[in-house]
């Protein structure tokens, strides 16, 4: 028996572990010297030509890089979020003075504002000039470089839209000014922060105050999330945190989720149409994926259509539908449900009756569509 499984694994191995991990060494006139990175690109990326990719940029990625890019590989497999490529800067001799601040602006001094300039200026353009990056960019950090990341945001433009906060070991003022810039931000920010149970007191104590702060903030334009995790040390969290980080800020490229469904879809004031369709506008915007819209999605705006007994929307569904998944009977259902719940049966008879031909679909069959026609025949004399 385990050897039919270790075969088995053996023979799928090539196909899940097949996102391309690629190691450079980058030349910085602003360090002097040179830097090494590691470099994740999606699955089929040389496949993809004209897909570009958001940019998720890992700091001490001698020891970060290979938790966040086997998550990213993992999620991504599944469309819980978007492809993206992961970079990871190699810290283990440099961290110290890569993220120094000065001890009297609290601000990045000497190698630490020369480590600013290397992100913003070097490593951001080389990225862009050698890969198809998509404007959307993350970035990482884990205490004293979670620390560090935080100086972009404090940038009249920030050159990053989402913030992970991994246990930040705080600069005075810190907090203060992060809370500022959130408050009167202007752009969409995702920011996330994380400690634990058995998180360092110190940092934890600063990062408790620092989420209180941060959750009453009201900004439209600000998407944060918090976690305080019942175990885990300093360094152990970061494994309850990347995944959840990750989630939480790429949380609209996912399928529709129950949650969402209950409270959101099946409320009356709102549209479940416009939700569907805002939401896969959303995903083009920021990640710039024309996604084709997830058949569980259609059924999930469908099935709360139907408990709303909003029917109008299903004439609108149905021609998303036929955008979608042409060729198949769902739009024709769709319509011939609009039809049969506003007063058409005639025409809902005759819409179920056009799906023979039409190429099955989830629930949807000839035997389905036409048993459906059968019976509005039948209940009205047709």
């Amino acid at each position: 028996m385990h050897k039919k499984l270790l075969l088995i694994c053996l023979l799928i191995a090539p196909n899940l572990f097949t996102a391309q991990t690629v190691y450079k060494s980058l030349t910085s006139l602003k360090l002097g010297e040179e830097r090494e990175l590691k470099i994740q690109l999606p699955r089929n990326y040389e496949k993809n030509k004209e897909k570009s990719y958001p940019v998720l940029i890992v700091l001490d990625g001698d020891y970060l890089f290979e938790p966040v890019a086997g998550n990213v590989d993992f999620y991504s497999y599944w469309e819980d979020i978007p492809e993206m490529i992961v970079v990871g800067i190699n810290q283990s001799d440099t961290r110290d003075s890569d993220a120094f601040y000065d001890s009297e602006r609290f601000l990045p001094s000497e190698n630490g504002a020369k480590f600013f300039e290397f992100i913003g200026m070097e490593l951001m353009t080389y990225l862009d000039s050698q890969y198809r990056t998509a404007p959307f960019r993350v970035i990482m950090g884990h205490d004293y470089t979670s620390n560090f990341i935080n100086y972009y945001l404090l940038k009249e433009n920030p050159l990053f839209q989402g913030y992970i906060n991994i246990s930040p070991d705080l600069a005075p003022e810190m907090a203060n000014r992060v809370a500022a810039a959130l408050t009167k931000s202007e752009s969409k920010i995702w920011y996330y922060l994380a400690t634990a149970e058995e998180d360092i007191p110190s940092l934890k104590e600063d990062i408790l105050s620092f989420d209180n702060q941060l959750k009453i903030i009201e900004n439209k334009n600000l998407k944060y999330n918090f976690d305080n995790f019942p175990k885990g040390s300093h360094y152990t969290l970061a494994g309850n945190a990347i995944p959840k980080a990750i989630e939480q800020i790429f949380e609209v490229y996912g399928p529709i989720s129950i949650f969402d469904y209950n409270r959101t879809l099946l409320q009356t004031s709102v549209s479940s149409y416009d939700y569907l369709v805002e939401k896969y506008e959303t995903i083009q915007t920021l990640f710039h994926v024309n996604k084709q819209i997830r058949l569980n999605d259609f059924m999930a705006v469908y099935n709360a259509i139907e408990k709303t007994e909003k029917w109008e929307e299903l004439h609108d569904l149905s021609k998303l539908a036929e955008k979608h998944y042409p060729k198949t009977m769902l739009a024709t259902y769709f319509e011939a449900r609009f039809e049969e719940e506003t007063g058409s049966p005639k025409k809902a008879m005759r819409s179920y009756q056009k799906g023979y031909g039409q190429e099955p679909i989830s629930f949807l069959t000839t035997d389905f569509m036409l048993d459906k026609a059968d019976k509005i025949k039948q209940d009205f004399g047709y």
